[in-house]
């Protein structure tokens, strides 16, 4: 068999979306670009993660729409869910989407190559090629971006019961009567939630005192409490000590204060793990932290010359925002730029029943950083477009610097507050005053107009 490598100016191993974003741009800029995928099409985001979730989100909300139909003035039948039809939306959203993926992956005259890559030189791939045989491809610069998967802990019993994770759960062979949900985390919170609304009982497993210890306390109260009137059942300060799967297929999980929950399926939401175990990346001068996610500077750059990392495994935020910022700061750089990951400000959404949406510095970690601290609160039902839609629950909050009226951070909990929250990340990338969104002429009535009332309120 002929080694010898086939050259190009950019290798893409893995094609997650700083990934297959670069390749693509690269490629129709005339450079020689192979990018190599497991058969992932499109990434974990558009496969088994985002898109997926968030198109069955959309599912959870129509159901909670319906079932208040006649606070909205309207006679609907009791809704019906079907994990089959759920099964169908959901796959006519992915496939859709993977289909588009490949055709501009083609369409970019890029080298798509479907197989395992592993490491032999720096900067060299052999890939074992999924229709049979192999390639050995060596990249100028090679990126890696082969992203995460779902973490199965060690818990005895947890495998051979069966445990499902969020992507073997997207499979949606029918609807638990009961679902038991170990991690309290945004992958954990969105599927209590999600299969709450469907008509599940939930219980979740939260290892701490209370959800979301990165917050402020006010704001987590008011996420535990939207949880628990959607019908999750929370148990707080318990973990998982084993599981196992009884003759008549119900699941038991034991807890660690010695008490025992069952139901019919158990879901795992503790964290992902980086896929670099098999890319044999000591060999390409590639180093990894003790988690095995790729070690990167602030330019993303590994130790190895020319060799970058991008996205979840080079242990970025795991968001896919913020996966295609880190293909604009590899575009930047492999140009010669020297963009950086340093201070980025960071948007996340959960996608609840309602949106929680933060970004910035929460209350307690502005006081801390020596701010003076300015804080406004608005209770959801105060905004004039939600109480047209009958969606009054939630809080927004906002934290600002008084000496400087800048923003510092927002937390909002609320219909269509993933959205509303570009308006603020805008202001302050921007470095406007708080009072620019007080005072700013906004549309009546749409939620994003709640950011006048919200600024209002900001007590020195």
């Amino acid at each position: 068999m002929d080694r010898t490598p086939e050259d190009v100016d950019l290798l893409v191993v893995g094609g997650g979306k700083a990934g297959k974003t670069l390749a693509m741009d690269r490629a129709r800029a005339g450079q020689r670009v192979a990018m190599v995928e497991r058969g992932m099409i499109g990434g974990t985001c558009i496969n088994v993660a985002c898109i997926p979730t968030k198109s069955l989100v959309a599912s959870a909300r129509a159901r909670r729409v319906v079932t208040r139909a006649r606070q909205l003035g309207l006679i609907a039948e009791a809704p019906v869910v079907s994990a089959e039809s759920l099964r169908e939306h959901k796959n006519g959203v992915v496939d859709g989407m993977v289909s588009l993926n490949h055709r501009q992956f083609l369409d970019s005259g890029m080298d798509f190559v479907l197989g395992r890559a592993r490491f032999v030189a720096e900067r060299t791939v052999e890939v074992a090629l999924n229709d049979g045989g192999t390639r050995v491809l060596r990249g100028a610069d090679a990126v890696i971006n082969t992203g995460t998967v779902p973490h199965v802990p060690g818990i005895p019993g947890l495998a051979e019961a069966g445990a499902l994770t969020s992507e073997t759960l997207l499979r949606l062979e029918r609807l638990p009567a009961h679902l038991i949900v170990i991690g309290g985390g945004t992958v954990g919170l969105e599927f209590a939630d999600m299969f709450a609304t469907f008509g599940s009982r939930v219980t979740l497993l939260v290892r701490g005192s209370r959800l979301l210890p990165g917050e402020d306390e006010d704001i987590a109260l008011a996420v535990t409490e939207l949880l628990t009137a959607d019908g999750v059942e929370i148990l707080f300060g318990r973990t998982a000590a084993s599981v196992r799967r009884g003759a008549d297929g119900r699941v038991t999980v034991g807890l660690s204060d010695g008490a025992e929950v069952s139901g019919d399926d158990v879901l795992v939401a503790v964290g992902r793990d980086p896929v670099t175990s098999d890319l044999a990346l000591d060999v390409a001068g590639v180093r990894t932290d003790a988690a095995g996610f790729v070690v990167v500077d602030e330019h993303l750059a590994a130790d190895a010359p020319h060799t970058w990392a991008a996205g979840d495994v080079a242990g970025s935020a795991q968001y896919t925002h913020i996966s295609l910022d880190d293909y604009r700061i590899l575009k930047a750089n492999l140009a010669g730029g020297s963009r950086s990951t340093r201070d980025r400000l960071i948007p996340h959404t959960t996608f609840l029943s309602l949106d929680f949406a933060r970004i910035g510095l929460t209350e307690g970690e502005a006081r801390a950083a020596g701010h003076d601290v300015g804080v406004a609160r608005l209770p959801v039902s105060a905004i004039p477009r939600a109480r047209t839609m009958r969606e009054t629950d939630g809080v927004w909050k906002a934290v600002v610097d008084n000496a400087t009226e800048r923003i510092l951070g927002v937390a909002m909990l609320s219909p269509e507050a993933g959205e509303t929250l570009a308006t603020v990340h805008t202001a302050m990338v921007a470095g406007l005053p708080y009072t620019a969104l007080r005072d700013m002429i906004i549309t009546h009535p749409t939620m994003t107009e709640g950011l006048n009332l919200l600024f209002a309120k900001v007590e020195n």
